[in-house]
């Protein structure tokens, strides 16, 4: 895989913020404590996050949504 190739399969900072509707500087904070993986690419140190772990992020975080729905309808119907 050139690296050509394995920069499609990363995403940037503002890329991943709009998919998950927070501030780029949200996202730099998961990523400094560790909620989130970030590969830093440059001299400077941009980040850059797999799109698969990111895809995988996001089921996790819709998976906990729903059970934290499923459960709210339960203490509800009581």
């Amino acid at each position: 895989m050139g690296n050509g190739e394995h920069m499609r399969d990363m995403l940037t900072v503002r890329e991943v913020a709009r998919l998950f509707h927070i501030h780029p500087n949200t996202l730099r904070r998961w990523s400094n404590n560790g909620r989130i993986r970030a590969y830093r690419i440059t001299p400077r140190g941009d980040r850059r996050f797999k799109r698969e772990e990111i895809a995988q992020f996001l089921a996790e975080l819709n998976s906990q949504a729903d059970n934290w729905q499923e459960a709210e309808s339960r203490q509800l119907s009581r």
